[in-house]
């Protein structure tokens, strides 16, 4: 039989696994830490019974991710919740741009700019299945929709602010502009509209959920279903050299571009490692938890029932905030994402005290504390909210890496999403998952198409190595 080992039990790596399981490999994942999850894990903390995402909190590309999609994960515990409102942005004079699953809805709530709105997000959020099929691969291939990714596609390679002039209102203006910043990049540069297109119009299809439970039940689900395929996982194994790898047919690695370097050493062709030790990472993301008396005291009344509150300010502070932490600068006012995921899965509170799960853009291992900062944000559009506060805890972009390896210098994005590394992944290649060493893949969100629980990383590496090992093709 053929044996496979996947280093790493992030969303990723179980997703690789489980591809590979499902294709009849004998497979064994390797979790350095205590517990499975990666990114998707789920802690009990501050308040005994209050539930918080340690990571990744909100799923617009997994629940319409293809490969999550065909695996029937409900049987194992899977279900996701939603609320009315996906996601507002409110102003700094009490207005907001308010994102809802329906298209017709948002539009109707942006004036003038609400054609505008329904012409980019309209057809391709009708079309985001068939879409998902080719943007949550890499994306030098042959598409299996050309039409509808060529209509989606044409807006992606702007600069988000040569598309947020697009819109003539603020509050429109500011809303793409917020989740255009999930990139971590100046929205000045090319291609920073893909990743807010992609995320708007996913959410579109299928709304901004969040997992029943938290985002552990994600790895959960997955590990139980690898566990049905004959798979196995072992906790607090950790991989640091070749030499400690098991024999496999197969190794995948869920890993930064950098540990497999480091792990390999030169097996590696010296191309390859010279590109994955010089892969460049994104800014950081600094992290507080807050336990919440009675949640968060809102101005805009739509944001007291909205998933996720982004904290940005007008575009015009976005975009200076963006140009900040690029540059290094910490600025005075960060672009702050607030989730109230208990707003869906009521389990999370333990009575009227709530999870409050917030981080701030900052620059790369910044080593100051932005609890005050973020804190401050959130007054500026919640006075009174300090008041509210029963606990918390931090995690700096220090503590963010020494928690997942994968984050090193809080870069939650696994490296920076510029041009090359967003085409391409590590490196310039139309095979980002092969190594250059036989029978071995990187399956991480170093890889296209990125970032999220979506598992597809890992489900494209498996389908690689698979392919491969069928034909018995070289590596790159």
């Amino acid at each position: 039989m053929t044996t496979a080992t996947v280093v790493g039990g992030g969303p990723n790596g179980l997703a690789a696994a489980v591809a590979l399981a499902r294709a009849g490999v004998r497979v064994t994942v390797l979790e350095a830490d205590s517990e499975i999850g990666g990114g998707t894990r789920t802690v009990e903390a501050i308040v005994p019974g209050l539930l918080h995402d340690q990571c990744a909190a909100v799923h617009p590309m997994a629940v319409g991710s293809p490969f999550l999609a065909e695996l029937g994960l409900e049987q194992y515990g899977l279900s996701w919740r939603t609320t009315e409102i996906d996601c507002v942005h409110p102003l700094p004079d009490g207005r907001a741009g308010v994102l809802y699953r329906s298209v017709e809805r948002t539009a109707a709530g942006m004036g003038r700019d609400g054609r505008r709105w329904k012409q980019l997000f309209d057809r391709p959020s009708e079309r985001y299945d068939a879409l998902a099929e080719d943007i949550m691969q890499p994306l030098l291939r042959v598409p299996r929709h050309p039409l509808t990714l060529a209509r989606f596609g044409a807006p992606t390679p702007l600069p988000a602010s040569v598309l947020a002039r697009a819109f003539r209102t603020e509050e429109a203006r500011a809303l793409f502009g917020g989740v255009a910043a999930h990139a971590f990049r100046p929205l000045h540069l090319p291609m920073t509209s893909a990743i807010g297109m992609g995320i708007l119009t996913a959410g579109h299809r299928h709304g901004w959920p969040v997992a029943a439970g938290g985002s552990q039940s994600i790895a959960r689900a997955l590990a139980a279903l690898l566990a049905d395929l004959g798979g196995k996982i072992e906790t607090g194994v950790r991989i640091d050299t070749a030499a400690q790898l098991p024999p496999s047919d197969l190794t995948m690695f869920d890993l930064t571009p950098e540990s497999v370097a480091d792990i390999l050493g030169d097996r590696l062709p010296p191309r390859i490692a010279d590109a994955y030790r010089n892969f460049r990472r994104g800014p950081g993301a600094f992290k507080v938890d807050f336990a919440v008396a009675d949640g968060v005291p809102w101005t805009n009344a739509d944001a007291r029932r909205a998933g996720t509150v982004h904290l940005g300010g007008t575009y015009r502070e976005i975009a200076a905030a963006e140009r900040d932490i690029h540059a290094g600068r910490m600025p005075e006012r960060p672009f702050v994402l607030v989730g109230q995921q208990y707003l869906a899965d009521p389990q999370r509170s333990a009575g009227d005290i709530h999870p409050i799960w917030a981080y701030a853009h900052v620059p790369h291992g910044y080593t100051g504390d932005a609890t005050e900062a973020i804190i401050t944000r959130i007054e500026q559009f919640a006075p009174g909210f300090r008041d509210r506060i029963v606990g918390r805890t931090t995690r700096s972009t220090t503590e963010m890496a020494a928690h997942n390896p994968n984050f090193i210098g809080g870069d939650i994005m696994t490296g920076s999403k510029d041009i090359r590394q967003l085409v391409f992944g590590p490196r310039i290649t139309l095979s980002p998952y092969t190594i250059g060493v036989p029978g071995m893949y990187l399956c991480s969100a170093a890889t296209p198409p990125g970032p999220g629980a979506h598992g597809m990383c890992g489900a494209n590496a498996a389908g690689v190595a698979l392919a491969r090992l069928a034909t018995g093709a070289r590596p790159e």
